[in-house]
């Protein structure tokens, strides 16, 4: 069964530092671009990064721009968002997709697979 799953999730305080995995099963992660987004709640789920399957291009929401990072192990399957300085805006669920978007990565429709989520709190 092919299948995405995000860890790292937790309650931090403003100013410090996430690590957010995403784990795929059943299926190789190269050949698909994989994007991160963030839902809060009553908003709909958002953009916030994407790293691209061909030349490992990233991409970032304007709002994460220098604090956040995506990054790719291929050895464990896994890709990962690394999240600093964070603010309380960032907090909702985060959820990794794997797709090869042919519009735009912050289409949620582009994607092919979706984890389950992993909550993010930033609060003092």
């Amino acid at each position: 069964q092919s299948r995405l799953v995000e860890s790292g999730g937790d309650l931090v305080q403003p100013g410090g530092s996430l690590r957010l995995s995403c784990a795929a099963s059943g299926f190789s992660l190269d050949p698909y671009g994989i994007g991160w987004f963030r839902q809060a709640p009553g908003e709909e789920r958002k953009g916030v990064s994407y790293l691209s399957h061909n030349d490992g291009t990233t991409y970032y929401a304007d709002s994460v721009k220098g604090r956040f990072t995506v990054s790719r192990d291929s050895a464990k399957n896994t890709v990962y968002l690394q999240m600093n300085s964070l603010k309380p805006e960032d907090t909702g669920v985060y959820y990794c997709a794997a797709g090869v978007p042919a519009i735009t990565w912050l289409l949620v429709g582009e994607y092919d697979y979706w984890g389950q989520g992993t909550q993010v709190t930033v609060s003092s």
